[in-house]
């Protein structure tokens, strides 16, 4: 039996697993059917397809999977991780199933909701399937398309998630925190988290996604969808640590209404293989989207990201700055694309991905992409690789600071540029202790 068929049976358990509970419930499972069908029919991905010729799955391959189990963590665990609960709500699962001994409930502007994608679709099925399942839907509408298997696999397998849904009008001042927590310690396992954050007209929130990991082998393929109405202004947070033995391959898709802004700030420290794919499309006019990504690899680590914006609407703007600094064998890649679409004039789009390679055995894989079919734009791109400077690192060195210490305090510089743009303090301080504890 080849690798390949040993880790695709691994998964087809799962999913018949998964595919029990739910139709125990009485869930409508033909979505679910589809999306496995989609997956089935192109399977895992290698090397040899264009989107994945950076991301070496070998471990998708030669580990089995199970299902999700139950597990126990305590607050202390978690925190052990370094991650930090900032005032405000707190969300938590563990294993993608909800953790509320883990969760840290707190009093919210009247009309919003921060609770399980479970529960949302029992207390409010209209609003939910409005939106779930239907912002990840626009790829393909011009130019390349995306690689969609894991999307499908979340589609076929996810059992729960969270759920952020803020009223029109109405400002949340405290950052509303989702926790998701895996920890393999009986035997490797896949989960599947889902999240769903929906805006109306002129809210104002702040999420922040973190994903940590414990211990063990896991392969954590979350889907977050995002849906900003016009007006709306969300600063959305992503942290990714899961142990040097897992596999985080995450998509996100955001769709902006007129006049909304969207601020992502995305980090990656963990993870032995780790992705993410982020999506935006940009459906009105005056739009703002910020993209700024932080990756730390060392070891040898693999960690990617591959964003793409879709400039549909005319006058709007895109920003894009991702700081990649890898050392020892580690690797990374960075693909962003941006489609400018025949009636977005005016639109102005620029791009900024720079590599920092510590060690002469660390690479680094950037490819710019832009495909314009509107003829009055300002659209950029930048991409640079390259070392830290001797004269800088002489400079520090030269004052009484040894090598390594003046070689954190310049990466750190590198990387600041992103990670000072964190307004929640507890977070920002959090992230800044991970760069230097990964390159200390």
């Amino acid at each position: 039996m080849t690798e390949a068929t040993l880790s695709m049976n691994s998964f087809e358990t799962v999913f018949q697993t998964v595919r029990a509970l739910l139709g125990a419930t009485g869930a409508d499972l033909s979505v679910r059917d589809a999306a496995w069908s989609r997956f089935c029919a192109v399977g895992l991905p290698t090397t040899r397809d264009e989107e994945f010729k950076y991301l070496p799955l070998n471990r998708l391959y030669e580990t089995v999977y199970g299902a999700p189990h139950g597990a126990t963590v305590s607050r202390e665990q978690v925190a052990a991780t370094g991650l930090t609960t900032p005032a405000g709500f707190t969300l938590a699962f563990l294993n993608a199933e909800p953790a509320p001994e883990l969760s840290m409930a707190c009093s919210l502007p009247r009309g919003v909701v921060v609770t399980t994608l479970s529960q949302a679709r029992e207390e409010m099925p209209e609003l939910v399937e409005k939106y779930l399942s239907t912002v990840a839907t626009f790829d393909g509408k011009l130019g390349s398309t995306n690689d969609a298997r894991f999307v499908d696999l979340n589609d076929a397998l996810w059992q729960d998630g969270a759920f952020v849904y803020v009223p029109a009008g109405v400002v949340v001042e405290d950052p509303i925190q989702i926790v998701y927590v895996t920890t393999a310690n009986l035997g490797p396992i896949m989960t599947q988290p889902r999240t769903l954050v929906v805006m109306e007209q002129g809210a104002l929130a702040r999420v922040a996604e973190c994903f940590v990991g414990l211990e063990g082998q896991a392969f954590v393929n979350p889907l977050t969808e995002v849906v900003l109405g016009s007006r709306a202004n969300l600063e959305h947070l992503r942290f990714q640590d899961e142990t040097l033995e897992s596999v985080h391959i995450g998509n996100i898709f955001v769709h902006q209404e007129a006049d909304s802004v969207y601020s992502s700030i995305n980090t990656q420290f963990g993870g032995d293989t780790g992705r993410v794919d982020l999506n935006v499309f940009l459906n009105g006019e005056h739009t703002e989207t910020w993209l700024d990504g932080v990756v730390v690899g060392a070891g040898e680590q693999t960690l990617e990201n591959h964003t793409r914006i879709d400039h549909a609407k005319p006058n709007c703007n895109s920003f894009e700055v991702y700081k990649n600094v890898l050392k020892d064998k580690a690797s990374g890649s960075f693909n962003g694309k941006i489609f400018v679409y025949e009636d977005a004039q005016k639109t102005d789009a620029k791009q900024t991905n720079q590599g920092m390679l510590l060690s002469p055995t660390a690479t680094f894989n950037t490819k710019p992409q832009l495909e314009i079919f509107a003829d009055d734009v300002k659209c950029t791109h930048g991409a640079t690789v390259g070392q830290l400077r001797e004269d800088a690192l002489f400079y520090l060195r030269a004052r009484g600071i040894p090598k390594d210490q003046a070689q954190a305090l310049l990466v750190y510089a590198f990387a600041a540029e992103v990670i000072e743009k964190v307004k929640v303090d507890s977070l920002r301080e959090m992230m800044t202790e991970k760069v230097r504890a990964k390159l200390s």
